[in-house]
């Protein structure tokens, strides 16, 4: 039996993969798509507009949209941040993946379902994949032209380039890619919960279906944040954290029962691992490239991932098309060039605010405080909402600047 060959085969059907399938499709390469059927990762699962707009993505594939958000301190002061103009999207992860891989499919990427085992043999033009195919989940027998080892159910194919879009752990980035097994990471792990009748009717005090709170508690969370999400039907109850030792979810337990939810029907639980610092590296300089939570691509601070995988999975595949064009390697670095061009100054103010905001329950109390101020609220809406830094009024920079010094010195109080 010949071996089947691709343009490129991407693993993990997640944001990231599914986007670079489809831009690959779109440009006419010969891509598979292989993904873990059944996988649906922890997320709150908020986007902003910008997502909407930039990867062409239906209104209607949101499962609520929500108007602002509350911070709520480790002494449960709470301070809501209200969405003048625009809303934040919910989307659920097991949906909207999916809806993203049968996108993908329609531009012409070939969909399998089925887990990465190993890289094989390569030379200059190819490198072999090999992976165990889920025929369960496809309903299908292997396709005639992929190479059966039928002792072991594996299948070997080739292909000219590899994307690993295959999660914070990818098996492809630690077979490949130097680098890729020292990604830092927090763990998340979520609850999705029927949403009770006085949270649907807009009845009850604690939860509310339109507003996302976010719980900086040390008791939760040492080092990071938990949260509670609404997703129309449902809401996503979570918390991370990096810290050995720390319940997770006996956190997450301890926080339904602080906002009455610990009677609601668990429609589902998750946990994985969650990158917070981008890799060094993203290419073997070979036939490699990582994108998405392979390649670190979630930013500091807010965990959010959806709208960086997206458009991390957009710009490698449009390092692995000049690749193909030009039968060369060398273009694949310039994934993580022109991604970190791009976003990487949100990552950095990020990563810093991280670092010192989230260290004590003291700097968090701090931290809630700042967010009731107007201008922190403009800025953190524009950047959030456009995904960008804001440029366009250096004043509300430079009056954050002021009181976050006030706050960083003691001159201004963690209540005021």
């Amino acid at each position: 039996m010949t071996t089947e060959e691709y343009d490129v085969v991407v693993v993990g059907g997640g944001p990231a993969g599914a986007t670079a399938a489809r831009a690959l499709a779109i440009r006419g390469r010969n891509v598979l798509l292989l993904d873990k059927a059944g996988r649906i990762k922890p997320c709150g699962g908020a986007v902003p507009p910008q997502l909407l707009v930039d990867f062409d993505i239906p209104r209607d594939v949101l499962e609520a949209e929500v108007s602002g958000a509350r911070m709520v301190s480790p002494t449960a002061r709470t301070v809501d941040m209200p969405i003048p103009k625009g809303f934040v999207g919910m989307v659920d992860r097991g949906y909207f993946d999916e809806w993203l891989r049968k996108r993908s499919a329609a531009a012409g990427a070939v969909r399998v379902s089925g887990t990465f085992l190993r890289l094989g043999e390569s030379d200059d033009n190819s490198v072999e994949l090999v992976y165990r195919e889920s025929l369960k989940a496809t309903g299908e027998t292997a396709g005639e032209g992929r190479r059966d080892d039928a002792a072991s159910g594996e299948r070997r194919i080739r292909a000219r380039f590899v994307i690993g879009a295959d999660g914070a752990r990818s098996a492809v980035g630690r077979q490949a890619v130097a680098g890729a097994d020292k990604l830092k990471t927090v763990y998340a792990y979520h609850e999705i919960i029927a949403t009770p009748a006085a949270v649907a009717s807009g009845t009850d005090e604690k939860v509310n279906r339109t507003r996302c709170d976010v719980v900086y508690d040390g008791t939760l969370s040492p080092d990071f944040y938990s949260w509670v999400f609404p997703h129309g039907d449902t809401i996503s109850v979570g918390t991370g954290t990096a810290v050995k030792g720390q319940s997770i979810r006996g956190s997450v337990a301890a926080l339904r029962k602080r906002i009455g939810l610990e009677d609601a029907a668990t429609v589902r639980t998750e946990g994985a691992p969650i990158p917070m610092k981008p890799l060094g590296r993203w290419d073997d300089g070979k036939h490699v490239l990582l994108c998405g939570d392979a390649a670190g691509v979630v930013a500091p601070a807010s965990g959010e991932g959806i709208f960086y995988a997206m458009a991390c999975g957009e710009i490698a595949a449009g390092a692995v098309d000049e690749a193909l064009e030009t039968n060369s390697p060398k273009p694949l670095r310039n994934a993580r060039k022109r991604f970190m061009r791009k976003h990487g100054r949100v990552f950095l103010v990020l990563g810093i605010m991280q670092r010192f905001w989230y260290h004590t329950d003291a700097r968090r109390e701090r931290f809630v405080t700042m967010c009731a101020d107007p201008d922190v609220q403009h800025l953190t809406w524009e950047s959030y909402l456009n995904k960008r830094l804001v440029r366009k009024d250096p004043m509300a920079h430079v009056r954050v600047f002021l009181k976050d010094l006030a706050h960083l010195c003691g001159i201004r109080r963690a209540t005021d």
